[in-house]
């Protein structure tokens, strides 16, 4: 295929091409966008670029990201440190927060237990959360791994390592979601709804 622009505006659909969700043509829209739009956008996301890879760091305490270490959630005398709430990745730990429904700490284990990936523990921030949960002080380790073979095995793993570290485990509750139709719903959401059915 003949080469329809130069190396420069190439080399940054190769770049956007990589993000999550945009494939080759998506990657091609987007730098056209931002280069018709170069004082609104290009200019403007650059500035912003340099400086989150300059200054955003991962915390020590609890593996999220923030400009701060430790973070500010870490910092906030307000929250509970007698709970803490694992997830996988940042991603996860920004969708608990947009919720408002947590106000405990957090732990970023980083990834999810994978033989067929070759993730192991080590590979994860697994024994810096029990050393946390060990320390005293903490009473409840909430799971908000996915519902998944891989986050399910994580989450066995990490009930096991924890019962050692005299603290209650406990994992999200699965099943119907708020709006949701049961014909809509998947066979295992409905069976997980059943199985953690309570008192009307």
């Amino acid at each position: 295929m003949a080469q329809s622009a130069g190396p420069e505006i190439e080399r940054l659909i190769s770049l956007l091409a990589k993000l999550p969700g945009l494939g080759p043509r998506s990657a091609r829209r987007a730098a056209l966008t931002l280069l018709k739009r170069r004082d609104q956008l290009l200019s403007p996301l650059a500035d912003a670029l340099a400086e989150a890879a300059a200054r955003v760091k991962v915390c020590s305490v609890c593996g999220s990201l923030d400009t701060q270490d430790p973070c500010a959630i870490c910092s906030d005398g307000h929250r509970d440190p007698a709970m803490i709430c694992v997830v996988e990745e940042v991603g996860a730990l920004w969708a608990m927060e947009r919720a408002s429904a947590f106000r405990g700490r957090y732990h970023v284990l980083g990834g999810l237990l994978s033989a067929l990936d070759g993730v192991g523990p080590e590979a994860l921030r697994v024994n810096g959360l029990i050393a946390r949960a060990s320390e005293g002080g903490v009473r409840e380790v909430v799971l908000a791994l996915p519902a998944t073979v891989d986050g399910q095995t994580t989450a066995h793993y990490l009930a096991d390592r924890l019962a050692q570290a005299d603290v209650s485990v406990t994992m999200l509750a699965r099943g119907v979601p708020v709006g949701g139709e049961l014909d809509w719903l998947d066979d295992g959401t409905i069976a997980q709804a059943m199985r953690a059915r309570r008192p009307a």
